[in-house]
C-alpha cells in the first residue's frame, strides 16, 4: 500500500471513530430516551441541536468521502479489515475522554485485532 492510500484508509477510519465517539458523547448528554413516533420530532430537534451530534454527523460524512476515495486505491479486502483500528481509536477515546473502562480481557482482543490488521496490510503491500 502506498503513502497516499495509507493516508486515506487510516483517515477514513480515524474520522469514523471519532464519529462513533462524538455520538456517543451526545447520547450521554441526551440521556435515556423513549422511541416512539409521537416522540421522534422533539428528539430529532434536540439531537440536531446538540453540537456533539452534529459534529459526529459531519465526521461521519468526510469520512465517507474519504473511504470512497481509498477504496478507489486499495482493494476491499484489504481496506475493510483496516476498519478494525477503529477498535483502537474508540477504545482508547472512550478511556481517556469518556472515562469508560475495559477489562484485560478487552485489551488482549485489541491487541489480537492489532495484529491481524497487521498481517492483512503487510499481505497487500
Amino acid at each position: 500500500m502506498n503513502p497516499l492510500s495509507l493516508a486515506l484508509v487510516l483517515a477514513g477510519v480515524v474520522l469514523n471513530a471519532v464519529a462513533q465517539t462524538l455520538l456517543k458523547h451526545g447520547t450521554n448528554r441526551l440521556g435515556p430516551v423513549e422511541f416512539s413516533l409521537s416522540q421522534a420530532l422533539p428528539l430529532g430537534l434536540r439531537i440536531l441541536s446538540d453540537w456533539p451530534f452534529l459534529l459526529g454527523l459531519a465526521c461521519y460524512g468526510v469520512s465517507l468521502v474519504v473511504w470512497i476515495a481509498a477504496l478507489t486505491r486499495v482493494p476491499v479486502t484489504v481496506a475493510y479489515p483496516m476498519l478494525s483500528i477503529g477498535y483502537i481509536i474508540n477504545a482508547l477515546i472512550a478511556r481517556y475522554w469518556l472515562g469508560e473502562t475495559m477489562g484485560l480481557g478487552g485489551w488482549l482482543g485489541i491487541a489480537f485485532i492489532v495484529l491481524g490488521v497487521t498481517l492483512i496490510a503487510r499481505q497487500g503491500a
